[in-house]
């Protein structure tokens, strides 16, 4: 079943940018910088200044520096009352808007009326010499003050200028002309940075059983169960099943916890004395520091904890000092498993949570990120609209965040980064968002960053060393539809180290061997995998400058198992899309069988009498078919990697009454005539599932029936006919019984019927279990 393409504006395109600078002879930014475009920048690092003139009338001054370029201006911090200030601060002015010749550094004195110029030094651009990294920083130097004259004055300044690019240490950190406009506050939000997930544990709570329970009233069984609280997660085991002072339960409570373990694990043992009505027996807090770490399924030690009981006075909690309740418990962070938080389709890291598990990484990926073109303008700021953009790109435990390029539609980033890797089979996400913070502090603290678009690379879709260079299309479903936010241009790069190495990860697990030996269901991994986002995100947003939460969950696409009519419309054409290989070879075989070109046919018969005469050479003949149409199809592999796409997503021609639903909050807020008429459309398409489903079930079920006595004249004639068929191939040598049955399959339309065979009605006349359906 061939698939339109997808329309112009959705597909890759191949880019060719000037990556790595002019690559002269001598240049070393093209070994470690080589996937971006250079961007030169004019540095300016000002340290620190002595011996500043005082003021005439307080006898003091109150000293900053001033770095001008053109209309361009940075200003250092100002202290109050001193002389010899050290500020250490650097500024970059892009190259591509320098619009003056030379660059002045101005020390002024703070005034409440108007600030006192206490000095110049200016610099010839011409003059300014150039760095390449990794050479050591240039050496600042002190320069005397002058004034407008060009006449020294008192007083000195320490400064280095320097010509330099984006690979140079002082970039992250400096204040650059492209983000004059933002307050120093906001400065901290438009920086690049590189953040760390977590480091997530399952923890396993094996609850076996409690001695000893004191319930408030002794005349009934008690009905006891363990209630386990870690964090915002909370779980409980069954009712005991033996109503004692000694109930036992032998239950597994599962969780996700993140280093470094800040909220204790609180069991607490309850009796359901009535309707919506528990009395607590006794609680026990557990630190997760002291629980004991496994790698492997071996069990760890049990251990009995107390159970202390409160008793609230006046308002206050206090201890009731009694005997002492007990709980038997086996509690382990399994380092085995690997914890997931991403969605198991785009996973980016597969390792244990123990680091003594980990195997030794396989290469590395290389990301250039380098421009977006044609962004859409995403808020409006003085009656216009504009875009501050930056991206962020996820791949194992490292997170990356770009710089903000404010107001701009065509942003330049340039950035590089680099990531270990151990599974080729992996993603990496890279994500781009218009930053709604550049005001710092809590100004913009009820807005949230817009996504833009995301982009997924597999990494097992790349050939090793070779460059990618495209720009992807950045494609968001919104309520309206499909829509093209604009392209980002990446450049990436895996290397391998070693070929044998990325060969023998094809052939082990996916997962760490724990998922296979101790498997956990769908649904507990699924409540599992929501924990382990909730905790990513929440960590992350408390970094400085913060990684903030709707960022996260878009990245980790937290919201990919929520229900749509559309996606279950595209996942059922890609299941027919699968089958459609296997129905054109039946619609093949059946034309053969049909004598539809006899010549065909009679080759087909040829090589029909050469594999039954010699089947020694059936799986050989099978496998050099396949060698043959592998490298067939080498021709026509894919030299780009795999992109979004809209026709197969069905997002270009969805209704736009499935669009509201998938956009739907949950619970739903939908008028109620609405809801209903959604949740009949649901029922009609659950119903032909199900109606498809209970065909499959009806076939398996009569081929259990074939011996199973349901209906003993249908399998007395099935046991006979086995034990007939038995006896003939016996005493028939095999290679006649195939030519018969292959000849007879092969026969010509004029030896058929239009009704179908003996053994198919037979077949459809065995009895299945629907008979005993309500």
């Amino acid at each position: 079943m061939q698939r339109p393409p997808p329309p112009e504006e959705f597909r890759l395109k191949e880019t060719s940018p000037h990556l790595g600078g002019s690559r002269i002879a001598g240049d070393k930014l093209t070994s470690t910088y080589d996937l971006v475009e250079q961007m030169q920048y004019l540095y300016v690092r000002v340290v620190k200044a002595k011996e500043l003139p005082p003021s005439d009338v307080t006898g003091s001054c109150d000293p900053y520096v001033e770095v001008k370029l053109g209309n361009y201006k940075g200003t250092t911090r100002h202290f109050e009352k001193k002389s010899n200030p050290e500020w250490n601060q650097v500024f970059a002015f892009s190259k591509d808007r320098i619009q003056s010749s030379v660059v002045e550094v101005v020390v002024k004195d703070k005034d409440m009326v108007k600030d006192d110029v206490m000095g110049y030094v200016v610099f010839d651009l011409n003059e300014v010499p150039k760095r390449v990294p990794p050479d050591s920083p240039l050496a600042p130097q002190w320069y005397r003050l002058e004034n407008r004259k060009g006449e020294k004055g008192k007083g000195e300044l320490m400064l280095a200028v320097w010509m330099g690019t984006q690979a140079d240490e002082a970039f992250p950190e400096a204040w650059h002309s492209d983000a004059a406009a933002v307050h120093s506050e906001g400065l901290a939000n438009i920086r690049s940075k590189v953040y760390l997930s977590p480091k997530l544990w399952y923890v396993r709570v094996n609850v076996i059983e409690a001695q000893d329970l004191q319930p408030g009233d002794k005349a009934r069984y008690p009905e006891v169960y363990v209630k386990a609280i870690l964090g915002n997660q909370a779980l409980r085991t069954r009712v005991s099943q033996s109503r004692t002072l000694n109930p036992m339960w032998n239950e597994d409570l599962m969780f996700v916890a993140a280093e470094p373990f800040e909220e204790h694990l609180i069991l607490s043992v309850e009796d359901r004395v009535g309707p919506n009505k528990d009395e607590v027996l006794g609680k026990a807090v557990i630190p997760l520091q002291n629980v004991q770490r496994r790698l492997d399924h071996k069990p760890v030690n049990t251990r009995w904890y107390n159970l202390e009981k409160h008793i609230v006075v006046d308002g206050e909690q206090k201890k009731k000092e009694k005997f002492a309740s007990r709980i038997h418990l086996r509690i382990c962070l399994d380092g085995g498993y690997h914890v997931l938080d991403e969605s198991t389709h785009y996973s980016s890291d597969l390792r244990p949570t123990a680091k003594q598990l980990w195997k030794q990484s396989i290469g590395v990926l290389e990301v250039g990120i380098l421009t977006a073109q044609g962004l859409l303008p995403m808020k409006t700021k003085d009656g216009r609209g504009t875009t501050d953009a930056y991206c962020v790109a996820k791949y194992g435990q490292k997170w990356v965040r770009t710089r903000t390029i404010i107001d701009s539609f065509t942003p330049k980033w340039n950035e590089q980064y680099t990531w270990e890797v151990f599974d080729p089979c992996t993603v990496i996400t890279i994500g781009v968002f218009d930053n709604c913070h550049l005001h710092g502090g809590e100004k913009g603290s009820g807005s949230k960053d817009s996504r833009i678009g995301k982009v997924r690379i597999r990494l097992s879709t790349l050939e090793t060393d070779r460059v990618y260079t495209h720009s992807y299309p950045l494609l968001v479903l919104h309520p309206s539809g499909v829509k093209k936010m604009g392209e980002v241009q990446l450049a990436v790069r895996f290397t391998c180290s070693s070929l044998i190495n990325i060969l023998h990860i094809y052939s082990q697990p996916l997962l760490p061997k724990m998922h296979y030996l101790h498997p956990l269901s769908v649904t507990q991994l699924d409540t599992l995998r929501h924990q382990a986002t909730q905790i990513v995100s929440m960590r992350l947003s408390r970094a400085e400058p913060p990684l903030r939460k709707e960022v996260v969950e878009y990245m980790l696409d937290v919201d990919s198992h929520m229900w749509s009519m559309r996606r279950s419309k595209a996942n059922f054409f890609r299941i027919m899309g699968v089958l459609s290989g296997l129905i054109a070879v039946g619609k093949w075989f059946d034309q053969i069988c049909h004598w539809k070109n006899p010549l065909t046919t009679i080759l087909i018969h040829v090589l029909f009498i050469i594999l039954v005469l010699y089947p020694e050479l059936i799986l050989p003949t099978i496998f050099l078919y396949l060698f043959l149409i592998g490298v067939w199809y080498y021709r026509w592999r894919p030299r780009q990697p795999p992109h979004m796409d809209t026709r197969l997503s069905h997002a270009d021609a969805v209704h736009p009454d499935e669009l509201d639903e998938e956009f739907d909050t949950f619970p739903t807020s939908r008028p109620a005539d609405i809801v209903r008429m959604r949740y009949d459309r649901l029922r009609s398409v659950a119903g032909r599932i199900q109606t498809v489903v209970g065909d499959l079930a009806t076939q398996g079920e009569r081929l259990q029936s074939l011996l199973s006595w349901r209906d003993p004249r249908a399998t007395a004639l099935f046991v006979m006919f086995c034990l007939i068929t038995a006896i003939v191939l016996y005493v028939t040598p095999f290679q006649v019984v195939a030519l018969i049955t292959g000849f007879y399959v092969l026969r010509h339309p004029r030896f058929r019927h239009k009704l179908p065979s003996a053994p198919l009605n037979f077949f459809r006349r065995l009895p299945a279990r629907t008979d005993s359906m309500l």
